[in-house]
Parts: structure tokens; sequence; C-alpha cells
């Protein structure tokens, strides 16, 4: 299942080599509701990895982006004592651009392209 969440680019970090063959990225959106009169404010922190480490490149800090992601959750027994972790996997961001009259929709993202495989050609010639 997939989430999203638009908020506040507030943080990049490095990418961190786990293995030879595993790497991961991590990055903080902030995002603040008005509830009742009163604003919370949230710093949630996404895991990128493999492929998707550089994502974060594209965005500047202060950007106000759309994260689509994963909830990952593993379960591990050090010491006969069970230990859970869970991961915000983003898997894409989007730029939010705000104009004069309200809030447009997201620009084109390469990722909302079909396929080539799904071009029907009906054409009669």
């Amino acid at each position: 299942m997939s989430y999203e969440i638009i908020g506040k680019l507030v943080a990049k970090f490095d990418i961190v080599q786990r293995t030879e063959t595993f790497k991961t990225r991590e990055f903080v959106i902030e995002k603040t509701d008005d509830i009742n009169g009163r604003t919370i404010t949230n710093y949630v922190k996404f895991q990128c990895v493999q492929d998707k480490t550089a994502m974060p490149d594209r965005f500047n800090l202060n950007d106000e982006v759309k994260v689509l992601f994963n909830i990952k959750g593993t379960k591990w027994n050090k010491d006969g004592k069970d230990n859970y972790i869970t991961n915000l996997d983003a898997w894409r961001m989007e730029t939010l651009k705000l104009s004069g009259d309200g809030d447009m929709p997201p620009s084109s993202n390469y990722n909302d392209i079909p396929p080539a495989s799904d071009v029907v050609d009906d054409l009669p010639f």
C-alpha cells in the first residue's frame, strides 16, 4: 500500500553505503497542520534505497514537495529480546508549484508517462 504526504523539505542527508551492494539515504519533511486553531508541526524522516538515493538531489531545502512512500517494518531478535523498526521508504517526490490563484496541480513527472507498451496504435492509416 502506498501513502503520500505534502510538506517542506527541511533536511537531506548523505548517502550511506550499508553493504557492498546496498545503499540508503534519508531526508526530512516538515508537515504543519492547523487543528482547532492550534498549529501542530511534525518532522517526518524518510528513507530512499538503491537507485532512489539520488531522488532528493532534484529539490532544494524549503521546497514544498509531495512524497509518495511505503511503510516497511522489520523484526529481529537480539539477546532473546524482540526488536522492531519501521521505515518510511520514499519512492517518488514531486515539486508543488503555487500561483497567485491558489494551488496548481503538480507538474508532470517522468513516472507519469506510460510505458511504450501501453500505447495503442488504432489509426486507420
